[in-house]
Parts: structure tokens; C-alpha cells; sequence
């Protein structure tokens, strides 16, 4: 009935949710009484996959662009191109939509859910990892460091934590579209790509999509 949508409240509203921070394309819909979820995996090609994904997630669902409440956009840290082809995405489509996008990093998705303190590690090559200490007061500090001169932690998380390293409570794009719902009640910055260090010397040939300021 048309006075039964109109009496929606906001926090009913879905969030949709998209990640191309590493090999894969992913997005989640979240609706007041299920989750609607894609993984793709692919290593190049989510430019041209991301939107048909994500109208392919919300058909699912029965929903219009219209029906969302806010998009919720992994930002990385990940693949330099990948995560600014996500985030311009959520850019494009908030304006469009007047709607918010808020921006999540993969990190603060992988600690989601799970006991703290928590100590989030996940591989960044060259010897290298990113890692960020999660405790009930808070996250620390996400940072670069040398894969062995971490101290030891009660709990941790991450591709690079090692066999003791707890799996994820949730799918990745799921956490982000959890943590988006939480934080669109508040107003929130645009989505940026989160990079702990630059792109790699070798560009990929295909141009990375602009992001405005």
C-alpha cells in the first residue's frame, strides 16, 4: 500500500554496498530482512562489471536506485586502480542519487564483528604488511609495517595473520554495507581512496578513472 511505504522510516531503507579493492568485484544489498550478496572473482575488467553488478543486485531484490537510503563503497587498502574505479563509482552515483556514500576501509570490514581487542594484518607485499589494532575504545592507527616486527596480539584477523588468524564474521561487501548503515545516520565525509603507500612504478595501461575533489 502506498500509505505503508510512505510510512518507511529511514533506517529501513537499503544500503547497497561494492568492493574492486583486489582480485574480484563485489556487492551486498542490505535489506531490513535479508542480505543480497555477489563475489565475482576477476583480475581486470571491473570498470566495464561493477555497474551492470550491482543493477543485476538490486533487480534481485526488487528495488530501484531510487529505493536506497546510502551506498556504502570499500575503500581500500588494496589494488591502487581497482579501489579509485569503487570509489569513483560511489561518487558518481551519490550525486546522481542524492543520496550519501560512505567510505570503509577493507581493514575496519575484516575487524567487523569479531572480539576485541583485535589486531587486523593483511599483506602488502614487498615484505610488507598493513596492519591496524582494533580495541572496545576504538581503531588505532592503520600503518605499514615490516611483516615481522609486529608484537604479538591476543587476536587477529587478515590474508597475512598467519594460521592462528580468526575468519571474518562476515563476507566482505556484507561488512561494508553493516558498517555504512551504521555511520549514514550521521553525516560523513565523501569516500577517498585509503592508500598506506603509493601506486606501484609500473602503471596499469588502462587509465584509472578521475576522481573528483
Amino acid at each position: 500500500m502506498a500509505g505503508d511505504e510512505k510510512s518507511k522510516t529511514h533506517e529501513e531503507r537499503p544500503v547497497l554496498a561494492f568492493d574492486t579493492s583486489a582480485a574480484h568485484c563485489a556487492a551486498a544489498l542490505l535489506l531490513p530482512d535479508r542480505v543480497i550478496q555477489r563475489l565475482e572473482p576477476m583480475d581486470k575488467g571491473q570498470a566495464e562489471r561493477l555497474i551492470p553488478l550491482l543493477e543485476e543486485v538490486l533487480a534481485e531484490g526488487g528495488l530501484e536506485w531510487s529505493d536506497l537510503k546510502a551506498l556504502a563503497v570499500g575503500t581500500g587498502p588494496g589494488n591502487f586502480t581497482g579501489v579509485r574505479i569503487a570509489v569513483a563509482a560511489a561518487r558518481g552515483l551519490a550525486l546522481g542519487l542524492g543520496i550519501p556514500a560512505i567510505g570503509v576501509t577493507r581493514l575496519e570490514a575484516l575487524a567487523h564483528g569479531l572480539p576485541r581487542p583485535l589486531r587486523v594484518i593483511e599483506d602488502a607485499r614487498r615484505g610488507e604488511v598493513y596492519a591496524q589494532d582494533f580495541t572496545e575504545d576504538g581503531p588505532g592507527i592503520a600503518r605499514l609495517a615490516d611483516a615481522h616486527s609486529l608484537s604479538s596480539a591476543t587476536n587477529v584477523t587478515g590474508g597475512a595473520a598467519g594460521p592462528a588468524a580468526l575468519p571474518p564474521a562476515l563476507p566482505l561487501a556484507e561488512a561494508i554495507a553493516r558498517i555504512g548503515a551504521e555511520r549514514a545516520a550521521t553525516p560523513q565525509p565523501r569516500p577517498a581512496p585509503f592508500y598506506l603507500r603509493g601506486a606501484d612504478a609500473a602503471p596499469s595501461t588502462d587509465p584509472p578513472p578521475v576522481i573528483l575533489p
